[in-house]
C-alpha cells in the first residue's frame, strides 16, 4: 500500500453563518451558481446551517481518509473586505470564514487538518492576528487580494509581512483571474505584486502555479521562472491546474524539472480534478488508472505524477525554513 505522505496545501473550508462561527455570506453569493453547485453537490441545505457545515465537513474528512497518498490538509480561511482605517466592509464583502472557525475545526481533528487562516493586511489588527494565530496553531496565511481589495504590492504591509516572516507562517496567495468571488481590481492577482513580501523575507506560495486562469494565455510564465531562479523563499501550488482553463500552465511546466522543486501539492478542493491534459500524453495503463480513480486527492496526485509534474508537501518546506 503507498505510504501516506502528502499534505494539500489548498482546501476550501466552505461554511453557512450558524449564530456563533463568525462566517458571512452575502445574498448575492448565495444565489451565485456557484455556491448553488456547492450545495447541490454536498446535499447542504442553506436552512439548516449547523447541519450543512457538519455535512461538509465530514464529506471532505470521508475522503481524504480514502486518499491512498494525502494525509493531511490545510483549511483556508476567508477574510473580507476592509477600508482605508482598517474596518471591515461586510457590504462589499461576498464571503467570511473566520479564523477562529478554522482553528476550532482544525484542533477538532489534529490527525487530518490543518489551519490555514486569511488575513488581510488592510485590517487595523493584522499584524497583531499574525501573532495571535501563530500561537494558535496556524500553518499559512491565505489571502485573495482580487475578493478581497487590496494590492499585495503595496509598502504599507511591510510590517505584516515581516511579521509573516517572523512567525515563519507561509504567505499562500491567489495569483491571476478569480472567477468565484468577483472584485473589483483583478490586476492585483499579478504575481509581480508579491516582490514586497518576498523581499521582506516571507515565505511565498503563489497559488495556482502563477496560472493565469483564462484558458490558453498564460501570461505569468516569465514571473514564475525570474521569481524561482530570484527567491529561495518562492514557492507555487499545483492547486486547479487539472482544470481546463489551467491546464497550459500545467503542460508547460511538466517540461521544467529544474522548477518542480518549487512546487507544493494542492487541489483546490471542492474543485472537480479533470485528466483532461493527460489525453493522448499518457498511456492507456496509466489514463485508465486516472479515469478510474474518483478520490479528489488521489486524481491530483495520478495525473500530475502521470504527466511528469514533481512536486513537494507543504510540510518538507515549512521543516526547512523552520530550522
Amino acid at each position: 500500500m503507498t505510504e501516506k505522505t502528502l499534505i494539500d496545501c489548498h482546501v476550501h473550508l466552505a461554511a453557512l453563518p450558524d449564530g456563533d462561527n463568525g462566517c458571512y455570506i452575502s445574498p448575492k453569493m448565495l444565489k451565485s451558481p456557484l455556491f448553488r453547485f456547492l450545495l447541490w453537490k454536498h446535499r447542504l441545505s442553506p436552512d439548516k446551517p449547523r447541519e450543512a457545515n457538519q455535512k461538509y465537513l465530514e464529506d471532505l474528512l470521508g475522503e481524504l481518509r480514502a486518499s491512498r497518498h494525502v494525509q493531511q490538509a490545510v483549511l483556508l480561511g476567508m477574510d473580507g473586505v476592509y477600508d482605508g482605517t482598517g474596518r471591515l466592509l461586510q457590504d462589499h464583502t461576498d464571503f467570511l470564514i473566520s479564523n477562529d472557525y478554522v482553528l476550532k475545526t482544525a484542533r477538532t481533528h489534529p490527525n487530518e487538518l490543518l489551519a490555514g487562516v486569511s488575513i488581510n493586511p488592510q485590517r487595523r489588527d493584522a499584524v497583531e492576528e499574525v501573532h495571535r494565530v501563530a500561537e494558535a496553531g496556524a500553518v499559512l496565511v491565505k489571502v485573495l487580494p482580487n475578493a478581497q481589495q487590496f494590492n499585495p504590492a503595496d509598502r504599507k504591509y511591510i510590517p505584516f509581512y515581516r511579521a509573516l516572516a517572523e512567525r515563519k507562517l507561509p504567505f499562500l496567495s491567489h495569483v491571476g483571474y478569480e472567477f468565484s468571488l468577483i472584485g473589483k481590481d483583478q490586476s492585483v492577482g499579478d504575481p509581480d505584486r508579491l516582490h514586497t513580501a518576498l523581499d521582506e523575507g516571507a515565505t511565498v506560495i503563489a497559488a495556482h502555479a502563477c496560472s493565469y486562469g483564462l484558458m490558453l494565455y498564460e501570461k505569468f510564465i516569465p514571473t514564475f521562472h525570474e521569481f524561482a531562479k530570484r527567491y529561495p523563499n518562492f514557492y507555487a501550488d499545483i492547486s486547479a491546474l487539472t482544470l481546463p482553463n489551467r491546464l497550459r500552465m500545467l503542460l508547460h511546466l511538466r517540461k521544467h524539472p529544474e522548477v518542480q522543486d518549487r512546487l507544493l501539492f494542492g487541489t483546490d478542493y471542492p474543485l472537480s480534478v479533470f485528466h483532461l491534459a493527460a489525453w493522448g500524453r499518457v498511456g492507456p495503463g496509466t489514463m485508465w488508472k486516472m479515469i478510474r480513480t474518483k478520490n479528489r486527492f488521489d486524481r491530483q496526485v495520478e495525473v500530475c505524477r502521470g504527466l511528469g509534474l514533481g512536486f513537494q508537501s507543504i510540510g518538507d518546506i515549512v521543516a526547512q525554513h523552520s530550522r
